[in-house]
């Protein structure tokens, strides 16, 4: 499932590309036609995500809402422009990393980022395939739909296609407001202190282990299973301590952790949980995703820190990966 900082940087794209453009909706599988007349022809407005879930805005006040959830993705084709937001100097993607230094773009081997992560800003006419999920140049405006797309956005110059969804509606501004009134606080909306504030109090009230109340979007938005493992590992904190016998101290610091990681997931593309590195083995982690993060899917692999087998474990329906000896 895509975390919150992929869907930041599909919303960016939306905003560098087709916010400000008159917009044809359509569904060619069918399954939301209905829907798609309802903001047919109109000017896209806005375009913002708060967690997982994406928020399109247009002229007749009418919003798209979007949750890819586990099997959604969005494909991008046509004249579409680098986000100017996360595009370094002299016009190349920029990969900033934790030492705020600017490096050619590094391309993750399993297309996670950059040209190859779902709403990655592309240059040129391109469009990701289906199957492989690679680039393919395409030979037409605008291209043939592929697979079951539940919607297409069409502008002159742009075309966007999603399919596989788990939510996918047009709603009412009041209906928009009262979804995001059930989400926990999204550092890249609010990453002030009345957020922290808000995260603090919820976590230090629940009985639940801290591990689910991290991947609980009412809670915090945005944090799915890779960025979960993570920050509970570099707070050294025990997944399964209840929220509320979990240290304040320790609490914010999980809090502006994830503001630290999301900012940087937002401007690279990839959940890079690793800090301090130096230029080669930062080069090294953001090409190959085994060298990219501390415990996450490293089950039976000796730990980075102490060299404790990671362990893995069924979770509220989803994979748990700690060190039983630096977590303990």
């Amino acid at each position: 499932m895509p975390e919150g900082h992929s869907v930041h940087r599909i919303a960016r794209q939306f905003a560098a590309n087709f916010v400000g453009h008159r917009v044809a909706v359509s569904s060619p599988q069918g399954r939301f036609a209905a829907d798609a007349t309802r903001i047919d022809g109109h000017v896209m407005t806005d375009a913002k995500a708060v967690g997982k879930q994406m928020f399109l805005e247009f002229d007749n006040g009418l919003w798209l809402r979007v949750h890819l959830g586990l099997y959604g993705a969005w494909d991008f084709a046509g004249d579409i422009s680098i986000d100017p937001t996360i595009a370094s100097a002299n016009g190349r993607m920029g990969q900033t990393n934790q030492r705020g230094t600017d490096l050619d773009p590094i391309l993750d081997s399993a297309g996670e980022n950059s040209l190859h992560s779902i709403g990655a800003p592309r240059r040129t006419r391109l469009r990701m395939a289906e199957s492989e999920k690679v680039e393919a140049e395409i030979t037409s405006f605008p291209p043939e739909p592929i697979g079951q797309v539940r919607v297409r956005l069409l502008t002159d110059t742009a075309v966007a296609d999603l399919r596989g969804p788990t939510a996918c509606e047009v709603l009412d501004p009041a209906q928009v407001d009262a979804v995001i009134a059930k989400l926990g606080p999204d550092p890249q909306v609010d990453d002030g202190p009345e957020a922290e504030e808000r995260f603090v109090s919820i976590v230090r009230r629940k009985p639940t282990s801290i591990a689910l109340l991290l991947m609980d979007q009412s809670v915090v938005s945005g944090i799915g299973n890779v960025y979960r493992a993570e920050l509970l590992f570099r707070a050294r904190q025990n997944p399964h301590t209840p929220g509320k016998k979990v240290p304040e101290d320790t609490v914010r610091a999980l809090w502006r952790d994830w503001v630290h990681l999301l900012r940087i997931g937002v401007e690279t593309g990839q959940m890079m949980t690793m800090d301090d590195l130096d230029d080669e083995s930062y080069r090294k982690a953001m090409a190959s995703r085994d060298d990219r993060h501390w415990v996450y899917k490293r089950e039976g692999l000796p730990c980075r820190v102490c060299g404790t087998n990671i362990v893995m474990e069924e979770l509220g329906g989803r994979k748990l990966y700690w060190c039983p000896v630096d977590q303990a």
